[in-house]
């Protein structure tokens, strides 16, 4: 066996433009220009003497001598992440990374985390809120809390609550001037949106989102959602809601903390029923950790005793 070996950045370039057949793309995941992807690989092909990707027209092929080698060396990445896994859940004292999207942080998960300090002391846990999917395989995060996916891959995955989505408002907008009776008031009412086009993800949560698929699917065909300000971050939408500047689309899982408060209200007490949900994920070699399973465990629990009180 040869001790001869290209640049690990330049395998790396490799294997996510073919698996992604994409320079760009591959640019993204690695977080570099699709230039400096494109260089990395001709590298590589000057390394090994061949070449190992090429254009036809829009597409990108590889090779025969690309297809050749791109099995082993993506077998290879997988298992320097899995071994770099292990070596990182072999520190007990090691905090747990929690990868979750910010307004399911803000909403249900951090008003609990006080109980969980509690239940389970000892154990550090780090709340990575952020709208982007981490590579759980890879040991960017010990387990995820993810919404509207419908396949996993080869993650551990337990539903913590099917969706349930709602017109919100505070109580001082339902109870003003104009009143919130039925949905045909949505007419004359600010409704507060969520952009989401930034995030290529996420094609299910769009889908159900918007104010006419959600109108759609409780029966108000005929009624025309007025106009109103847009959010790029789902928290600001929710303060804008709880302060009266207009109705929000809410989560009746994730924002029942605010519906118990009476900071929320659903005038109209209907809903949609959307079939996705909030999975919490993570990896057999991260359930090894006993702190991992005492987090997912301890989540599990909280969402039955939230269920038993409903």
């Amino acid at each position: 066996m040869t001790n001869w070996l290209p640049s690990l950045n330049s395998l790396r370039a490799f294997e996510a433009t073919a698996r992604l057949s994409s320079f760009k793309k591959a640019a993204d995941e690695l977080s570099v220009t699709p230039a400096a992807v494109k260089q990395l690989v001709t590298k590589l092909e000057d390394a090994v003497g061949q070449k190992l990707v090429l254009r036809e027209g829009q597409k990108m092929v590889l090779t025969s001598a690309g297809l050749s080698g791109l099995e082993d060396i993506t077998s290879g990445f997988r298992l320097i992440a899995r071994g770099i896994d292990r070596i990182r859940l072999q520190k007990s004292n090691a905090r747990i990374v929690v990868s979750v999207d910010p307004s399911f942080a803000a909403a249900w998960l951090v008003p609990r985390m006080e109980n969980f300090k509690i239940d389970c002391p000892g154990i550090e846990v780090l709340i990575d809120s952020s709208m982007q999917i981490v590579d759980l395989a890879r040991g960017d995060a010990q387990v995820g809390i993810r919404f509207g996916v419908k396949s996993h891959g080869d993650l551990v995955v337990n539903r913590l609550f099917d969706e349930e989505l709602c017109a919100m408002c505070s109580p001082r907008l339902a109870n003003g001037s104009k009143g919130l009776k039925n949905i045909k008031d949505l007419e004359q009412v600010a409704l507060l949106r969520w952009d989401l086009s930034k995030f290529e993800w996420a094609t299910n949560t769009r889908a159900i989102n918007y104010w006419r698929s959600w109108l759609d699917a409780v029966g108000g065909k005929d009624v025309i959602p007025a106009n109103g300000i847009t959010y790029s971050d789902y928290n600001l939408a929710v303060q804008a809601a709880i302060a009266g500047q207009g109705v929000i689309l809410g989560s009746r899982p994730v924002l029942q903390p605010l519906l118990d408060q009476s900071l929320l209200i659903d005038p109209f007490n209907i809903s949609s029923k959307p079939r996705l949900g909030y999975d919490i994920v993570t990896t057999k070699d991260a359930l090894q950790n006993e702190d991992v399973a005492s987090f997912v465990n301890w989540m599990l629990n909280c969402v039955k005793e939230t269920a038993n009180k409903s």
